[in-house]
């Protein structure tokens, strides 16, 4: 598996981006500090999941607008039924995706500075 795939594994299963056997999450919103197995400290500072916010924002909004659009083309709904349809979506879209818009941020960002770090010396 490339590192890109097992990357991505790792976070649609919620599990630490280095190491993958130790779970992100102790309840729905809240994570833990740091893996349990390999120490990696999950926010390195603060403000670090800012990121994780617009990777959830860009998924609820390409969710809310394709799923109105789509049901606007093919069945005709009313504007009531569409706004109806997009404040549902909007409210439960983020909070769904929330525990996964995290873990892919953390997955990536690691998958990232990990290949920027030069390689050890042997000595």
């Amino acid at each position: 598996m490339t590192r890109l795939g097992r990357a991505l594994d790792r976070a649609v299963r919620l599990r630490c981006p280095r190491c993958g056997r130790s779970p992100l999450f102790t309840g729905w919103f809240t994570m833990h500090e740091r893996c349990a197995v390999c120490g990696l400290v999950y926010e390195r500072e603060q403000g670090y999941f800012v990121g994780a916010i617009y990777v959830n924002y860009a998924v609820t909004v390409a969710i809310a607008v394709g799923a109105v659009l789509v049901l606007d083309w093919t069945i005709g709904l009313t504007l009531r039924a569409q706004l109806a349809l997009g404040i549902a979506l909007v409210t439960l879209v983020p909070l769904v995706f929330f525990r996964y818009a995290r873990s892919l941020w953390l997955a990536v960002d690691h998958l990232v500075t990990q290949l920027e770090r030069p390689p050890r010396r042997r000595r």
